[in-house]
């Protein structure tokens, strides 16, 4: 005999849910703490694999360097044959530039003392720029040729003026090309004036200084007449000191007329009937012809090799560690 329940109708069915076993109050909070220590755990081992690329990197650049810098050395100890020694002389002549004094002095100077050199050719092509920086090497270059007895040449490309022809006059003969240009036998400061536009503007210009002319040239201020007679001077000096060192490197070679020195310039073939430069001739030609040394060795100072493994390398790693950032903050969303 089957019993029946009391308080249920027989033949009915308990439609009363089961109750699910109760999970243990832990399991969530174990759940992300097991997510954050293998989040935790691939940062690690992504900054471990990050620390251990840069080291190698380092490491290879640092080789990298040694033997570019044992090279240089065994370069510079190899004994070269007759060879034409050149440096190139481009662009602005200021401080920092590859035509700066510093740059071509250690070239003029490796060209100089190298047994094997000749003669040192100038291969410019540049507009000028600072007289300072000029005068440096004007001055080394006539302290070389006397010191080692070697002669100087000047091969103008496309241009020759100003500080450059302050550069070339120290060679012994100046090569041009007929289209060429030189001259601008000058010295200019240059600059701009506001004060006519701030008083239409209604701008007041507060300016406090200790000593009389510590605004000497000020774009903001009125230029006195005793202020731009000081400056005139001061160029004019510059410009008979400028005009000194053409003389003297140029001698009685000079055809001077009223214009020489008045900041104009000329094309080569003009310069050469003027005796401000020798002859038509290119760098070929000169170490062919003149020199007799056919081979050319070029002794001007470039961007140093490991200088650029520097920058890529940096630029690289910069790039890398993006793109890790990008991924990290990816998979955090």
């Amino acid at each position: 005999m089957s019993s029946i329940d009391p308080g249920h109708e027989p033949g009915l069915r308990d439609h009363t849910p089961a109750t699910p076993p109760a999970a243990p109050a832990s399991s969530g909070d174990s759940a992300l703490i097991a997510q954050l220590a293998r989040a935790y755990l691939d940062d690690r081992r992504r900054e471990r694999r990050w620390r251990i690329a840069f080291r190698l990197a380092w490491l290879l650049l640092g080789l990298a360097m040694v033997l570019l810098a044992y090279s240089q050395r065994v370069a510079t100890n190899t004994q070269t044959g007759p060879h034409t020694a050149l440096i190139d002389v481009r662009g602005e002549i200021a401080v920092d530039s590859e035509a700066s004094a510093e740059n071509l002095l250690s070239a003029l100077r490796s060209a100089f003392e190298d047994a094997g050199s000749q003669a040192v050719v100038l291969r410019i092509n540049s507009p000028g720029g600072s007289p300072v920086q000029a005068g440096i090497i004007n001055e080394e270059i006539r302290r070389l040729k006397a010191l080692h007895k070697k002669k100087v040449y000047a091969v103008v490309e496309e241009v020759c003026a100003s500080g450059a022809y302050y550069i070339a006059v120290a060679a012994d003969e100046i090569y041009v090309d007929k289209a060429s240009i030189v001259g601008s036998i000058g010295v200019l400061m240059d600059g701009f004036g506001f004060t006519g536009l701030m008083d239409k503007l209604g701008v007041e210009r507060r300016l406090l200084t200790a000593g009389e002319h510590k605004g000497f040239l000020d774009p903001f201020s009125p230029q006195s007449d005793a202020e731009k007679a000081f400056a005139k001077a001061m160029l004019d000096q510059i410009h008979q000191q400028f005009i000194g060192v053409v003389k003297e490197g140029r001698g009685k070679k000079l055809k001077e007329t009223p214009e020489m020195f008045s900041g104009l310039f000329w094309n080569g073939q003009q310069a050469v009937e003027l005796g401000l430069v020798d002859k038509l001739g290119s760098l070929d030609y000169v170490a062919r012809e003149v020199v007799q040394a056919e081979e050319v060795i070029d002794y001007t100072p470039r961007e140093n090799v490991a200088e650029r493994l520097v920058k890529r390398f940096g630029a690289a790693i910069g790039h890398g560690a993006v793109q890790t950032l990008r991924s990290q903050a990816g998979a955090l969303r």
